[in-house]
């Protein structure tokens, strides 16, 4: 599960820098004050460890040791605690119902992977739970300012509001915005941003439709 994420992150410099995703800053205050938040594919930290500092109770998952490494780094220099959890995300059951919010960050995986893990967050929510996510959408290959070199690994709205179906989603668009993140993101970056939220009546409803029409 190490490979070229340690190879990445492996030293004291991190790739992505210490500070929070400009996307999740603007977002934050959908969050449920003080919840449980989950972040996926969280890397070095830099997000959870803000999270916490704002006073939520931090999960954070990443298949990198050495990324997880120099997130518990970050969180004891800034004062914090975060619940440090190392896992393949493509193969990681999220829970049922257990959180207030999950945060996805440039959390990149093969199609299949990735449609699995945004269903598991669906069922992971709590009612009134919020996902703030953030990616590169295909108009992102080639540019030479971060992201992944595939164009299968990028996000579309469209994408997006099929994995995430059964929350409301509140806020979906693609753009293009600077995004100066350490060395790892470096410039203009074509983005797809999404905020949802699991409403209890909303989710009960499609649950009543299914059992009555079938999957």
């Amino acid at each position: 599960m190490s490979g070229p994420w340690d190879q990445r992150y492996a030293g004291d410099r991190y790739f992505y820098g210490t500070e929070p995703n400009a996307f999740l800053l603007e977002q934050i205050g959908f969050l449920p004050p003080g919840g449980q938040i989950l972040c996926l594919a969280e890397g070095e930290g830099r997000n959870a460890v803000h999270l916490a500092s704002a006073g939520f109770l931090v999960t954070a998952m990443d298949q990198s040791a050495e990324g997880l490494r120099k997130a518990g780094d970050l969180a004891r220099s800034r004062g914090v605690a975060v619940d440090l959890r190392r896992c393949d995300l493509a193969d990681t059951w999220l829970g049922r119902e257990c959180w207030d919010g999950v945060v996805a960050i440039f959390a990149h995986l093969p199609q299949e992977g990735r449609r699995l893990m945004h269903r598991r967050v669906v069922e992971a929510l709590k009612p009134g739970g919020v996902v703030i996510l953030e990616a590169y959408a295909p108009e992102q290959v080639g540019r030479g300012t971060g992201g992944p070199p595939d164009p299968a690994l990028t996000m579309t709205p469209g994408q997006l509001r099929e994995e995430f179906e059964g929350l409301d989603i509140d806020f979906l668009q693609q753009c293009e915005r600077p995004v100066l993140e350490g060395e790892g993101h470096t410039g203009v970056g074509a983005v797809v941003q999404l905020r949802a939220v699991r409403r209890q009546a909303a989710v009960r409803s499609r649950w009543r439709l299914r059992k009555i029409l079938g999957p």
